[in-house]
């Protein structure tokens, strides 16, 4: 993969992400191959903090690279793609069927404010990891007070 798509932006749908627990989520909780529509996941995602940056790691193995999108907000980091059902085996009945398919979506806060100008994401081994550098805080800046 040569690229992900990074887009910066102001808001995310709050609402949505108030109310995460769907009820497609509660049908496929009792059955995963039972879905109301258009089924949906959400990806684990590990969040790290140093003391310069924000790291975040989403398990997206088997998501197609072209679907991936990161879109940054003051706020919050939303993580969203597809990943592809593989195909059925023929004359074959499942026992077990964990495996999640479908658009994700992840909507994930910051512990942090981060700089925008400097972030990172790259792909490796079905991991997207995302590298924010946060903002020094810790600036000092002189104000000009002009003639008045």
């Amino acid at each position: 993969m040569d690229f992900i798509k990074i887009r910066f932006g102001e808001e995310f749908d709050e609402v949505q992400s108030k109310f995460e627990p769907s009820i497609d989520d509660v049908f496929r909780s009792i059955s995963p191959m039972f879905s109301l529509g258009e089924r949906r996941w959400k990806p684990q995602v590990d969040i790290y903090e140093t003391r310069e940056e924000i790291i975040m790691r989403a398990e997206i193995a088997g998501a197609d690279p072209e679907t991936l999108e990161v879109e940054i907000s003051n706020r919050a980091v939303k993580i969203s793609g597809t990943r592809v059902e593989l195909p059925h085996i023929e004359n074959a009945t499942y026992r077990l069927a964990e495996i999640q398919y479908g658009k994700f979506e992840r909507i994930l806060y910051l512990p942090a404010p981060i700089d925008i100008e400097v972030v990172s994401a790259s792909c490796t081994n079905g991991f997207l990891e995302i590298r924010l550098a946060k903002q020094l805080l810790d600036r000092i800046y002189k104000v000009n007070i002009a003639d008045g």
